[in-house]
């Protein structure tokens, strides 16, 4: 299993919105970037991803898990791009805000600060383990 950080600004589709959508998830799509539709297809069935709020919250807000992996993206007219389908897993305790994740070195390299306009990032175990540890613990 490999872990990942999909990014969706609430307005446009919030983790609420993800949770509704129920056991039949939704299909994760509009990528336009190279980098991240790439990610996309390197992702399998099984695998996390961190749900994050970007420009309003800026902050991970929970889980959702690869159900279906890449196909074409259906909103893509030249159909250059891929999605793939996700179900809500969970919503975190506490949610992780870009300023506390940029405060811990361990994770200094995620392309979530090194590359802040990329929607879709893989995320390494070490760091999945201490975010996931970050999400259980209030910070102030």
């Amino acid at each position: 299993m490999k872990y990942w950080l999909l990014k969706s600004e609430p307005d446009v589709w919030s983790l609420d919105q993800q949770e509704k959508s129920g056991l039949k998830g939704t299909t994760w799509d509009g990528v336009r970037n190279y980098q991240a539709a790439n990610n996309l297809k390197k992702m399998k069935i099984g695998d996390l991803c961190y749900f994050y709020h970007s420009n309003i919250g800026k902050e991970i807000v929970g889980v959702v898990k690869v159900i279906k992996e890449a196909f074409i993206d259906k909103t893509d007219p030249k159909k250059r791009f891929v999605a793939v389908q996700v179900r809500f897993q969970k919503r975190l305790k506490y949610p992780i805000t870009l300023e506390k994740i940029k405060e811990i070195k361990e994770i200094s390299h995620l392309a979530l600060i090194k590359q802040s306009r990329l929607s879709v990032m893989p995320i390494d175990n070490k760091s999945w383990k201490i975010l996931d540890k970050m999400s259980k613990i209030k910070s102030s």
